[in-house]
């Protein structure tokens, strides 16, 4: 799998893709990860990529071209590619969609917007190069794409075969409460005691899976 993000800002994005279970898998070649900058695409002497938009407004607006052309490059070589895009006002991605990805795309590049936005006719121009995908990540709005765009990765990485080692350990496919308890057994806090449920130091695994049931 390879995810190529296309962000004015990947240096933003690096430390969290380089760290923990994302940084181990792209170490072991589970995952790639590359950058397109709509900067590096620009075809004014300024580098910039952002202009004021049409019909007034406050703020700036991420330019069409240089983000179809970032874009056009992530593309190049790909076999089964999808380009998504993000939009607070659009359906909410859920595990099941990172599932589907998983399984079903082996490149996902993904729109990174700023400011405003992304001029839509980048959208509308990016639908003739490949499937293109909406979605929300959350329901409030971020200053720029690079949050989405990071869980969707986080998210689709957490399911690859050999990422996590075994497939219980993806916390919505296991039978499990969302409570979990670790060492010590007590814990002792302004003179009050909190201790792991008894079922839990039982050992008896039938009752633990029915207390993590919920029954």
């Amino acid at each position: 799998m390879k995810f190529h993000l296309i962000t004015l800002f990947p240096e933003a994005c690096e430390a969290y893709l380089s760290a923990s279970i994302i940084g181990r898998a792209r170490r072991q070649k589970k995952i790639k990860v590359a950058y397109q900058n709509p900067r590096d695409f620009v075809a004014n002497k300024w580098g910039k990529a952002d202009e004021r938009p049409y019909g007034g407004g406050p703020g700036m607006v991420m330019g069409a071209e240089p983000v179809i052309r970032a874009t056009s490059r992530a593309l190049r070589g790909t076999k089964n590619p999808t380009i998504i895009w993000f939009s607070p006002a659009a359906k909410q991605f859920t595990n099941k969609d990172a599932d589907a990805l998983a399984k079903k795309y082996s490149d996902i590049i993904l729109v990174c917007g700023r400011y405003e936005g992304v001029d839509e006719r980048a959208k509308a121009i990016l639908k003739t190069l490949g499937p293109v995908k909406t979605f929300a990540v959350g329901q409030a709005v971020y200053t720029g794409g690079e949050l989405p765009a990071l869980a969707i990765v986080d998210a689709v990485t957490r399911r690859l075969p050999g990422v996590l080692g075994k497939d219980a350990s993806i916390e919505e496919r296991r039978v499990a409460s969302h409570k979990v308890y670790t060492r010590p057994e007590t814990i002792l806090y302004k003179k009050k005691k909190y201790r792991v449920p008894r079922v839990l130091r039982t050992g008896h695994q039938a009752k633990i899976t029915a207390w993590r049931k919920g029954k």
